[in-house]
């Protein structure tokens, strides 16, 4: 059986993580639409940056 490179195997297991987080999302009762699945996430400093506008409104 081949094993495959590092490039590959990170692939896919992006993948599968990106599979499991939209399943949780789903479980937790979010309405999760192909078209959104396939989106990239924002950055980690994009989230802050939206969360610290909303607390200085």
């Amino acid at each position: 059986m081949p094993t495959g490179t590092v490039k590959a195997k990170k692939a896919y297991f992006a993948k599968v993580r990106r599979k499991n987080y939209i399943a949780s999302l789903r479980i937790e009762g979010f309405d999760v639409t192909g078209h959104t699945a396939g989106d990239e996430l924002p950055s980690k400093a994009a989230t802050l940056a939206t969360y610290k506008r909303k607390a200085m409104a």
